[in-house]
């Protein structure tokens, strides 16, 4: 058997990388795989009968899907060059930033004042970090992100392309005064003055926001894993270890628990509180406060639109045809003769 050097998909995978079966929609490719090894689970190698698959070598595991992610990452370490301090000659960096061993800084990279980068950070091309702010070490920022004031972010982090961290919240007061004089429909904004924390191994998907706050920080936890084109509101608190999958919508200062699975598409009202360990199914709109774990769904079931337009004339009368039902049934209730007791 050639040493594995790579990692691949069932279908695609040649004789010199390693292939996983997590899924067992996918178990018929185990016959034709040209992987050199493949991780399964010990219930998938009885249940396919891989004994007698010829051509790969098993790797038998508890977590197939786990182990793929630590080889995965494995190779990704093995791609990264180590390098000295490197700071690209298009860059510019403000003489008051304080760059560690081994911080890359690419083209056309902006760096402000006061800025501390810790060891083997790496800031992409088009980058733009503003004054005062601060990176852990190993964290990564790929092209064009953007970091306004004052943003924090530890250790072993991850941004994506156009990720933009600590723009305004969306905060304009209503201008009493002004209607007062017959100006109707001003607004007047409100500073934001708090900043962003951001915790230790959080990755952020590409296009992502997450605002400032107005007056304390909007806060990430450790370990929290974020999608491509997510919204995240001012002075909101994500917990540690949750994950939230492509265009979900936080509005401001709703606290959201440790180990929270948002679905993705799902929105999220403002001053809302989600306790630990809940997941929200894709697409639903949360509007309450959730205060035990488990499962919630808020989802219209996809229908023909005709008929998606008669249930849904029916459903603002909802509220009438309850009162009807009760009513009939306290007048049948009333009606009926009474239960003859066992005595009788």
């Amino acid at each position: 058997m050639p040493a594995i050097a790579g990692i691949g998909t069932l279908e695609q995978a040649g004789s010199r990388e390693i292939a996983f079966l997590a899924n067992p929609q996918y178990a018929s490719q185990l016959a034709t795989t040209k992987a050199g090894a493949v991780i399964l689970s010990p219930r998938a190698a009885e249940q396919f009968g891989v004994d007698a698959a010829p051509g790969f070598a098993r790797v038998v595991c508890a977590h197939p899907y786990l182990l793929y992610a630590r080889i995965a990452q494995w190779f990704a370490e093995r791609l990264t060059p180590e390098a000295s301090t490197l700071v690209h000659p298009s860059a510019v960096v403000a003489e008051s930033a304080t760059l560690a061993q081994g911080v890359v800084v690419g083209p056309q990279a902006v760096v402000g004042e006061g800025v501390k980068l810790a060891r083997g950070v790496r800031v992409g091309a088009g980058c733009v970090i503003g004054d005062h702010c601060e990176i852990g070490p190993d964290t990564l920022l790929h092209a064009r992100v953007t970091l306004y004031h004052g943003v924090r972010i530890g250790a072993r982090g991850v941004l994506h392309a156009g990720v933009v961290i600590g723009a305004d919240g969306f905060g304009f007061a209503p201008d009493a005064m002004a209607a007062q004089r017959g100006v109707r429909g001003q607004w007047v904004k409100i500073p934001q003055l708090g900043g962003v924390r951001i915790g230790d191994d959080v990755e952020i998907g590409a296009n992502t926001t997450i605002d400032r706050g107005a007056l304390d920080d909007t806060v990430i936890g450790h370990g929290v894993k974020l999608d491509n084109q997510i919204m995240i509101g001012h002075n909101v608190q994500i917990g540690e270890h949750t994950a939230m999958a492509g265009c979900v919508g936080v509005a401001g200062s709703t606290r959201i628990g440790a180990r929270c699975i948002i679905g993705g598409a799902s929105m999220i009202s403002g001053h809302l509180t989600l306790a630990d360990d809940v997941v929200v199914s894709g697409g639903t709109v949360v509007a309450m406060n959730l205060d035990k774990p488990g499962q919630y769904t808020a989802i219209y079931p996809l229908l023909e639109h005709g008929e998606w337009q008669r249930n849904a004339a029916v459903v603002p009368q909802l509220s009438k045809l309850r009162r009807r039902v009760q009513a009939l049934e306290r007048s049948l209730a009333a009606a009926s003769p009474a239960t003859p007791s066992a005595a009788d």
